[in-house]
């Protein structure tokens, strides 16, 4: 299954509450503005659909990468979790 990673800038304080909700219901949140979609690319559509209806395109920024399937996955910098903590939310499609 397809892995897309969806990131944002959001001009707006109130907007940005609005997207980060609606981003929350369709995928994974890394970081505030950094999200995880695992699904097909209906989902993803549906996704930035929802999410276009929510922005100003002028004053905002919303950008969606699609993961390699086998891609390298690393992290540089301190961990987000205590040494020995795994999280569990990823799919097993990438974890």
């Amino acid at each position: 299954m397809p892995a897309f990673v969806i990131g944002y800038d959001i001009s707006d304080p109130r907007r940005l509450q609005r997207v980060h909700r609606e981003m929350c219901r369709h995928a994974s949140p890394l970081e505030y503005s950094i999200f995880l979609l695992v699904g097909s690319d209906g989902a993803k559509d549906r996704c930035l659909a929802e999410i276009a209806a929510l922005i100003k395109a002028a004053e905002d920024d919303v950008r969606c990468y699609t993961l390699p399937a086998r891609g390298f996955q690393g992290r540089v910098g301190r961990a987000s979790l205590p040494e020995g903590i795994v999280w569990t939310g990823l799919p097993a499609a990438i974890s």
